[in-house]
């Protein structure tokens, strides 16, 4: 089978890439390089470096190369800068995504997986599934929406079968050790942790402590890569036999707060200096997983679901950069 990327020279990209080598599919991958990195492509895919805006491109790709399954993560994802700069947003994270279904018209793609994110869901109290009604509150989390709406819309019209996965928050690194978060302006906690334990004297800023939670400080869930790239093997399975769509949390269904996160690696750096600044624009008290129906539909069982590993994983491949 023949499945293009988008976006996978990118931090999950890389990592979904490797893992299908290994399994023998046949990738094709489209970046940028925007926020991508080379030195991530796999060296047994087919890169291509182009924008996912070049309709004419993608239409050539899938049929020189019979594309049947799309995995699409190209986006951008900074939180903040999504606040300041909506139309880059928009024109990138949603038109982007309907020009992709556009190119999926009339050809050999069958199957299209999205790389949605839990922030479509706003502010929750206890762990959240996928009925619940959607209430995006930055602008990032919106454009996520617009493009779910446009997926399951043109598969209506057309015969593709969709997978939208909502990621919470992914971190770690790859099992081979070959492979990890480069990239560190999308402002990602474990990331700048990382990156902190490197240092003699390292320093973590915190963004807000009046949130309605425990400590005041943010709640998410996090999830190791590893898990998450399982995910995506088991929705490309289960898309490729059942022939259903579905939409599915990606999390844990466990919540951790920024400062126990903090404290956790300060246990390691007891010199760490914690500093707190103003909330971020976008960013939500807390949202974390039911993941009931993950484990029902694709019978996924989390193998990495421990935040020191995950911490530790992120921490190792920071030292190998």
């Amino acid at each position: 089978m023949s499945i293009l990327i988008t976006g996978g020279a990118g931090y999950i990209g890389s990592h979904i890439a490797e893992k299908l080598i290994q399994q023998k599919f046949k990738v094709v991958i489209i970046d940028n390089l925007k926020t991508g990195f080379k030195k991530l492509i796999n060296k047994k895919s087919i890169f291509i470096k182009s924008d996912i805006s070049n309709k004419k491109l993608l239409i050539k790709t899938i049929n020189k190369y019979k594309i049947q399954t799309i995995i699409h993560l190209a986006a951008y994802l900074n939180v903040k800068e999504a606040e300041k700069n909506k139309k880059k947003y928009f024109k990138n994270n949603v038109l982007g995504t309907k020009i992709i279904l556009e190119a999926c018209r009339n050809n050999t793609v069958k199957n299209f997986i999205f790389s949605s994110s839990c922030s479509v869901y706003g502010n929750v109290n206890g762990a959240v599934n996928e009925k619940k009604k959607l209430n995006p509150k930055g602008y990032y989390a919106l454009t996520k929406l617009k493009s779910e709406e446009l997926i399951i819309k043109y598969s209506k019209k057309n015969k593709l079968k969709y997978g939208i996965l909502r990621y919470f928050n992914v971190a770690g690194a790859s099992q081979s050790g070959k492979i990890g978060e480069i990239e560190s302006s999308h402002g990602h906690l474990i990331k700048n942790i990382a990156i902190q334990s490197l240092k003699k004297r390292p320093e973590i800023k915190i963004f807000g402590r009046n949130y309605k939670t425990k400590d005041g400080t943010c709640v998410r869930d996090y999830i190791h890569i590893s898990d998450l790239v399982d995910i995506h093997l088991k929705s490309l399975k289960f898309l490729s036999k059942k022939k259903k769509s579905f939409i599915l949390n990606c999390g844990y269904g466990k919540g951790y707060s920024v400062k126990e996160i903090v404290d956790i690696f300060k246990k390691n750096k007891k010199n760490l200096i914690i500093r707190y600044s103003n909330k971020r624009p976008g960013d939500v008290d807390q949202v974390f997983a039911n993941n009931k129906k993950i484990k029902k539909i694709l019978k996924w069982k989390p193998k990495f679901a421990n935040i020191e590993k995950i911490i530790k994983s992120a921490i190792k491949w920071e030292k190998k950069l």
